[in-house]
């Protein structure tokens, strides 16, 4: 009886399992709900949750003496970022780094790109992409302090343009442009690379054929198909610069950005650190809702 009972639970679990098995396949919208629970919940409890938190407590004040943060509720931060000069030339600062270093970007991975995606053989075109890939897997603390290195006062950039009477940019906002263009670069890159490899030959074929020049094809007919792709790159290195403020310590001398000011206000004013955390949101989602009307969300 024990082992006619164990058989007969056995098949009513495997009938089960098929049932729910054969349920789940004549609704897929409700499998993909199950399969996407998860990832959303963490999505909504972690990330959008800090968010709203980091946001009301930019509502908040501290106490004068103690530095201690006080629940009540105001808008004196909102109204010290809306009306006070030094917060504005920070913020300006901030989104014209962000946007210089990724005009860097676009202007340097495109040809490189170009060379790996249309020029480079096919056997060794795994092999640039994995070199190209490389510096991602070094530290990103490791990098930066090479840069510093690099850039300090009788260093590589020293030595290197010493013989033209030149010397380095030394620290300030120039290395900081320079260390976050290298460390972004393949951010750039990569979509780049795969716009330009599934770039059709024929119609550069075909504008050659018609006449057309060497820029002549790169601006009617490179540019428009591979835009997606820069812009998709641009979303890194713009969101990417905007928050970083590790790398301006370490090499922009005396620059201030928005990170350098959200990092110093923690201890001392959390709400207005909070505040400033902010800005640089609705400055990214901004941004992405102008990307979004450029196909380059798609791109992704």
């Amino acid at each position: 009886m024990t082992v006619t009972a164990q058989a007969a639970g056995r098949q009513g679990s495997r009938a089960t399992v098929r049932r729910l098995a054969g349920m789940l396949h004549r609704r897929p919208r409700l499998r993909l709900s199950l399969l996407l629970t998860a990832p959303l919940l963490w999505l909504a409890v972690l990330y959008l949750g800090s968010l709203t938190v980091l946001f009301l407590s930019a509502f908040w004040t501290t106490n004068a003496f103690t530095s201690e943060v006080v629940q009540v509720w105001s808008v004196d931060n909102f109204r010290a970022l809306l009306t006070t000069s030094v917060f504005h030339q920070v913020v300006l600062r901030s989104v014209g780094v962000a946007l210089a270093v990724t005009a860097l970007c676009a202007v340097i991975a495109f040809p490189l790109a170009f060379f790996t995606a249309r020029l480079a053989r096919p056997r060794w075109r795994s092999l640039l992409v994995v070199a190209i890939l490389t510096p991602l897997w070094a530290s990103y603390l490791v990098k930066v302090y090479a840069w510093r290195l690099i850039l300090s006062q009788g260093g590589l950039a020293d030595w290197m343009l010493k013989p033209f009477g030149l010397s380095g940019p030394g620290f300030g906002l120039p290395a900081a442009l320079l260390t976050l263009t290298y460390l972004w670069l393949p951010y750039m890159i990569l979509p780049i690379h795969t716009a330009l490899g599934q770039l059709p030959g024929n119609l550069l074929d075909a504008s050659a054929d018609l006449g057309a020049r060497p820029w002549r094809t790169f601006r009617s007919v490179v540019l428009p198909m591979v835009l997606p792709a820069v812009a998709a790159g641009s979303v890194f290195t713009f969101s990417l610069s905007l928050g970083d403020y590790i790398t301006v310590q370490i090499v922009g001398g005396k620059t201030q950005l928005i990170g350098n000011l959200v990092y110093s206000n923690i201890e001392l004013n959390l709400p207005m650190a909070a505040a400033l955390g902010t800005v640089p949101v609705v400055v990214i989602v901004l941004y992405l809702l102008a990307m979004r009307r450029t196909g380059a969300l798609s791109s992704l």
